[in-house]
């Protein structure tokens, strides 16, 4: 017994031995037996084959945690629960929807105090609700507030930062908790960690903000926005930079960045390491170290060199001649670098993990940005030369409509924004993705008319589709009974022969009542009449009435024959989202007067068609009324002949393109003399100078002029040709 323990205790004294002679080195390690836990992290790695594996990292390198200027996780979500106290937030949760089902979609601005301090971008977002279609003055029909206090910029080293807001908010007696608010914010947190904090409580609001985190963004609740700089327009903007003449899409430098890069803080890791991927032919990355007050402090080896290679490039030039152009996150995930790509038709390369993309709920960015990752910066150069070119163009030209129907002035932000908010309210007739991110855009496709995509004028192609095969003869009558005589009766007869029309309908504008039906010529199709309220803007109201696709515009003075009538309606049908018609007029632009003008001479230039004879689809009657505001319907009303004008303006900011002049048998003249320097003759005169006065206006409330110029005239095929006329399908429009 004592030998079998001798034995055992020997065994178990050779194992120890061995252990530790072999795996000692190990064993020294372990905190467990050294006691020192400290000094063994400040010695890892520490490799058994140093001299086989050189390292080439440094030590304090890896033994860190990262920029220690970034908060950690937890960090930020203290942080945003300290902001974020209803987190989990939705619309069936914290907005109440009764509030909508009266008055509809409007929004309510709280009155401005006379000494309280207001942003220019602040009082832009203000003014772009304010002479939109949802506002209102009452808050009692309000189903959205806006607070007049400025919280746009919630960095308290700001000059801009707004104290003591919230205390002002409970006092006022709408708040509610915040329930059906809605904050604009486009700058939160400060240095050194710039965390979304905004210094107040938002309660239940919806928050539409610049540069969201997605871990504190609430899906269908908040809204992502542009960060945008205090000089952007108003309304209208710049358009973008893609031109016809520009493609091939390749262009003089395949991926480029030019901008500041942080020696410290949260934000210099990503822009740091952009020197990386230059290689001064294609791919250029310029920056600099100037910087703050005291970037010379913080300087290191690259940035004299830097320096003097940052001057070396215009941003704008790069922008021009570049296809792909890097926007890393700065401070905060946004940037105005982000705008102006988007802008210039270079496809943004995004480098700001964790942002969530500007209405993102509605555009699919997918189309138009190149998503990266901070961590695989060196991976970018490589993926952007794989994209096809045929895939490159597609990119610019979303970009390009996407800058133009979302972000070119602050009006389409915000309308953008409240666009959304609205189609959540009734999801079964909100806008599908496709509306969004196809020509002309959301705000142009109004769910109010239909969420299908065969009632608008612009999707047939897409949809396989054609406009109906019959249209809507629509006559504004102002004449009293009295003088109801032969011009209306002689166009009824000739519109109601078209083998194209379903029905007339007479908008009776006079303060008489209308003469009876058995005055009225017998037609083979309906005659309906339809009474007016007395405004010129009454045309273009959309009556139940028209059931088909296409409207035939008429005035009672008119004179057409059914062969003009029926070679235009044939012609709209090729071209159904233009305005097709007879009369034409066109505008200019006088450098004397620094005026848009406008004529009614017989030149090869147009731009507006009349229509007191002109096709056009029944869309825009809904677009007209619904889209435009109150107060532009008002200034139509004011001035003599302003709805043709605003008609044509109106479809050539949403199509980009200009109407179609077709054959006329005879020329239309206007009662008023031809526009000529000097006109003479008080009524004409004056008509003339409302003329130009309405153009003006509505130039100056787009921000910019829609109207586009044409020199195209269609014809039928053999019209005017030396050949049989029984060869030509409309022989009598060339008869006197």
């Amino acid at each position: 017994m004592q030998t079998r323990k001798k034995y055992i205790f020997l065994t178990f004294l050779a194992s120890w031995l061995l252990l530790f002679f072999f795996g000692g080195d190990q064993l020294r390690h372990f905190a467990f037996f050294s006691g020192r836990k400290a000094e063994v992290r400040r010695n890892w790695p520490r490799w058994t084959d140093r001299s086989l594996l050189k390292s080439f990292a440094d030590s304090e390198e890896l033994q860190s945690d990262g920029d220690p200027s970034l908060p950690s996780p937890r960090e930020r979500r203290v942080a945003r629960l300290s902001v974020y106290k209803n987190s989990r937030c939705r619309m069936e949760t914290c907005f109440d929807f009764s509030r909508c089902e009266k008055h509809g979609f409007k929004v309510f601005t709280y009155p401005r105090e006379r000494d309280q301090p207001l942003s220019e971008s602040y009082g832009k977002i203000l003014a772009s609700i304010e002479r939109s279609r949802y506002y209102t003055p009452n808050p009692e029909e309000a189903c959205l507030f806006i607070l007049s206090i400025d919280t746009l910029d919630r960095d308290h080293l700001s000059g801009q930062y707004v104290h003591n807001v919230n205390e002002k908010i409970r006092g006022f007696p709408l708040w509610n908790g915040g329930r059906n608010h809605l904050i604009f914010n486009l700058y939160s947190g400060t240095w050194p960690n710039y965390t979304e904090d905004l210094g107040f409580d938002i309660g239940q609001a919806i928050l539409a903000k610049a540069s969201f985190y997605t871990e504190s963004f609430r899906p269908g609740f908040d809204i992502s926005i542009p960060l945008f700089p205090k000089d952007h327009p108003q309304h209208g903007g710049e358009k973008g930079w893609l031109y016809q003449d520009s493609v091939p899409p390749k262009k003089k430098y395949l991926l480029v960045f030019k901008g500041k890069r942080y020696l410290t803080g949260i934000g210099s890791s990503t822009r740091n390491a952009l020197h990386h991927i230059h290689n001064g032919k294609d791919i250029i990355s310029l920056t600099t170290c100037k910087h703050g007050k005291d970037w010379e402090k913080h300087k290191d080896t690259r940035c004299d060199k830097d320096n003097v290679d940052y001057e070396k490039f215009n941003y704008q030039e790069l922008l021009h001649n570049s296809t792909f152009c890097i926007v890393p996150r700065g401070r905060r995930l946004g940037s105005f670098r982000f705008l102006e790509a988007l802008q210039a038709a270079c496809i943004p390369v995004l480098l700001s993990d964790g942002w969530e993309l500007p209405f993102a709920e509605a555009i699919d960015w997918g189309k138009a940005a190149v998503v990266g990752n901070e961590r695989l910066l060196l991976q970018i150069p490589s993926a952007v030369r794989c994209i096809h070119p045929e895939r490159v163009l597609a990119f610019q030209q979303q970009t390009q409509f996407l800058w133009d129907a979302y972000f070119s002035s602050v009006d389409k932000i915000v309308h953008t924004t409240l666009e959304i908010i609205k189609d959540r309210l009734l999801p079964h007739r909100s806008r599908s993705r496709f509306l969004w991110n196809t020509l002309p855009g959301g705000l142009l496709a109004l769910p109010e008319f239909s969420t299908h995509l065969g009632d608008f004028p612009f999707y047939y192609l897409q949809h396989g589709s054609s406009p109906s095969e019959k249209f809507t003869a629509f006559i504004r009558a102002v004449s009293p009974a009295s003088s109801f005589s032969q011009p209306i009766l002689r166009l009824i007869q000739a519109v109601s022969g078209s083998q194209y029309c379903a029905q007339i309908l007479v908008l009776w504008s006079c303060e008489k009542p209308p003469p009876p039906s058995g005055k009225w010529p017998q037609t083979t199709v309906p005659l309906t009449i339809i009474q007016g309220r007395g405004k010129l803007s009454d045309r273009f109201f959309p009556y139940a009435a028209i059931q088909t696709d296409a409207v035939l515009s008429l005035d009672e003075h008119t004179s057409l024959s059914t062969s003009e009538v029926d070679f235009a309606f044939t012609v709209w049908r090729s071209f159904p989202e233009r305005i097709v018609g007879f009369p034409t007029q066109s505008h200019f632009w006088d450098p004397e007067q620094k005026r848009w003008g406008y004529t009614s001479k017989w030149t090869n230039e147009l731009s507006i068609v009349l229509t007191a004879a002109a096709f056009y689809h029944r869309y825009y009657h809904s677009l007209f009324t619904e889209y435009l505001p109150t107060g532009l319907r008002e200034l139509v009303d004011g001035l003599a002949a302003c709805e043709d004008i605003l008609m044509n303006v109106l479809v050539a900011a949403v199509t980009k393109l200009p109407p179609i002049k077709v054959t006329q048998r005879k020329q239309h003249k206007e009662s008023v003399p031809q526009q000529v320097k000097g006109t003479t003759g008080a009524a004409g005169g004056r008509r003339f100078s409302q003329h130009q006065d309405c153009l003006n206006r509505l130039a100056d409330w787009f921000g910019y002029m829609p109207l586009v110029s044409s020199q195209l005239r269609l014809d039928p095929v053999l019209f005017k040709d030396q050949v049989s006329v029984l060869r030509k399908k409309y022989p009598r429009l060339e008869k006197p």
